[in-house]
C-alpha cells in the first residue's frame, strides 16, 4: 500500500514537472531583483514630491510628464521596444517566440491624486518592468509577447484603459481635469493623439491575458497577515448627483414648525443611505462624500443642497436594488420635511470579474512561493477592470499597512513588494505555458 502511494506521488510529480513551463521546472527559477526594485521606487518619489506632503504626480502636469519619461527609461534599460499610443498609454514590448500569439499585459499607472502615497500604481508598473528585465536577464524567452503597459490618467477615470476597451468617448475629450487641461489638451501633452483614439481599441482576442500587482488600498490583508489577494473582481461604481429643493427663508423669523430645510432633509437622507447599505449581508459599500449648502449662509435656513452619493459592490443587482430602497428613504423624507429629492446619474461602471483561470493562476504562483492568500473584491476601480472588456485580466494584491491609501501615510513594506512582484512573475511565466 505505501509503494502505491509513492508511486503515485512519484507519478504526480513527473508530471507536474512535464506540463509545467522550463523556467518553473528548476528549484532555481528566475526571481526579481528586490534591491533593485526598491531603489526605483526610492528614485521614482523624488519626482512629483509635493512640499504639503506627499507625492502628486497628477495626470498632465509637469510632474507626471517626468514620472514618464523616468519610467521611459527603465522600460528601454529592460530591452522593451517603447512607444506611445494615441491615448497617451505607454508600450513597452518584448517578443515572443509565437510572433501570431496574442500578447500577455503586464503594467498598471504612473499619475498619482494630489498628495498621494508612492505605491498606489507605482508597485504595478515598477514591478511589471522588473520582470521584463529579469526575463531578459535570464535569457528566457515567453511564447507570447510581452507587453508591459503603463495607463494614462488612471485616478481621473480610467480615461487610459478606457480608450482601450473602447469606452472613451469622444464627447468625454472635452471634460475638464485636476491639471487644469482638457482631457483632450492632457493626451496631447503627454505625446498622445486624440485625433486618433479608434487606433487605441483593443478587440477581443488581441489580448491573452491582463495581469496588475497593485496594493490592496483597505487593510485585510495587514490585519489578518496574508501575504497575497487574490481579487475575485473590480466593484461596480454608481454614483448620483442628488439635489433636494427646500425653501430658503430668514433663520431668526422662520419658526421651527414652518421650515422646509433642505440641509436637515440631507441629514436625514445621509443617515438613511447608512442604514439602507448595513441592512442587508454583503461587502456593499455606500458613501455621502461631498455636501453643499445653498445659500450657505449662518442666517438663511438653506432652500437647496447638493450631495454626491456613491454606491459600489461586485453584484450589479445589489446595487440596483440599494438604490431602489435608498431612492424610497428619500421620498419618505421629501414628503415628511416638504423638501423635493431629484437624483442625476454622473457615474455607472459596471462590475468586472477577474478570470477564474488566472484566479486559479495566482494562487498556485504564491503558493509555489510559500506564500498565503485570501480572495477579495477590489473596492477601489482599476485599470484592470477596463482591461476585463477585452481579454482575461486578474489582479494581484499586496498589503496596505493600516488599509491607507490615496494618502501620504500610504505604506506597503519592502518585503510584501517583492513577494507580489515575485508572483507576477511565476504567474507570467505558468501563464506563458497556458493554452485557452
Amino acid at each position: 500500500m505505501n509503494y502505491n502511494r509513492r508511486r503515485f506521488h512519484v507519478v504526480l510529480l513527473l508530471v507536474a514537472l512535464i506540463i509545467a513551463p522550463p523556467a518553473l521546472r528548476s528549484q532555481n527559477s528566475p526571481r526579481v531583483n528586490g534591491d533593485r526594485l526598491v531603489e526605483h521606487m526610492t528614485t521614482i518619489a523624488g519626482i512629483g514630491k509635493d512640499p504639503a506632503g506627499g507625492y502628486s504626480r497628477v495626470a498632465y502636469t509637469e510632474a507626471d510628464r517626468q514620472g514618464r519619461e523616468y519610467v521611459m527609461g527603465l522600460m528601454r534599460a529592460a530591452g522593451l521596444a517603447v512607444t506611445i499610443d494615441a491615448a497617451g498609454n505607454i508600450s513597452g514590448r518584448r517578443a515572443g517566440s509565437d510572433p501570431k500569439s496574442p500578447v500577455l499585459v503586464i503594467g498598471s499607472h504612473v499619475d498619482s491624486v494630489p498628495q498621494g502615497g508612492n505605491y498606489d500604481g507605482v508597485v504595478g508598473y515598477l514591478s511589471a518592468i522588473e520582470v521584463a528585465q529579469i526575463l531578459a536577464e535570464s535569457h528566457l524567452t515567453l511564447r507570447h509577447p510581452l507587453e508591459v503597459l503603463i495607463f494614462q490618467n488612471e485616478e481621473g477615470g480610467l480615461q487610459g484603459s478606457r480608450a482601450i476597451s473602447g469606452e472613451l468617448r469622444e464627447e468625454d475629450l472635452d471634460l475638464a481635469t485636476r491639471s487644469g487641461k482638457t482631457l483632450r489638451e492632457g493626451i496631447a501633452f503627454i505625446g498622445g493623439d486624440p485625433t486618433r483614439l479608434a487606433a487605441v481599441r483593443r478587440k477581443p482576442g488581441d489580448i491573452f491575458a491582463n495581469l496588475e500587482l497593485h496594493i490592496e488600498q483597505g487593510g485585510t490583508l495587514a490585519t489578518e497577515k496574508i501575504d497575497i489577494g487574490v481579487v475575485e473582481g473590480i466593484v461596480g461604481n454608481r454614483r448620483w448627483d442628488v439635489t433636494i429643493e427646500g425653501f430658503a427663508n430668514h433663520a431668526g423669523t422662520t419658526p421651527m414648525n414652518q421650515r422646509h430645510d433642505a440641509l436637515l432633509a440631507a441629514a436625514k437622507f445621509i443617515e438613511a443611505v447608512n442604514r439602507v447599505v448595513t441592512s442587508v449581508p454583503g461587502r456593499q459599500v455606500g458613501t455621502v462624500g461631498r455636501i453643499q449648502a445653498i445659500p450657505g449662509a449662518y442666517n438663511v435656513i438653506p432652500g437647496k443642497v447638493i450631495l454626491g452619493l456613491d454606491l459600489r459592490d461586485l453584484d450589479e443587482s445589489r446595487m440596483d436594488m440599494l438604490f431602489g430602497k435608498i431612492r424610497d428613504e428619500a421620498e419618505q423624507i421629501g414628503q415628511a420635511s416638504g423638501t423635493k429629492f431629484s437624483f442625476q446619474q454622473v457615474v455607472a461602471d459596471r462590475p468586472a470579474l477577474t478570470d477564474p483561470r488566472l484566479r486559479q493562476l495566482i494562487a498556485d504562483s504564491a503558493k509555489q512561493l510559500n506564500l498565503s492568500t485570501k480572495l477579495l473584491p477590489s473596492g477601489a476601480t482599476q485599470d484592470a477592470g477596463s482591461m476585463a472588456r477585452v481579454g482575461p485580466s486578474g489582479m494581484i494584491f499586496i498589503p496596505s499597512i493600516g488599509g491607507i491609501s490615496h494618502s501620504p501615510e500610504e505604506f506597503s513594506r519592502s518585503q510584501d513588494i517583492v513577494n507580489g512582484a515575485n508572483v507576477l512573475l511565476r504567474t507570467v511565466l505558468q501563464l506563458d505555458s497556458q493554452s485557452w
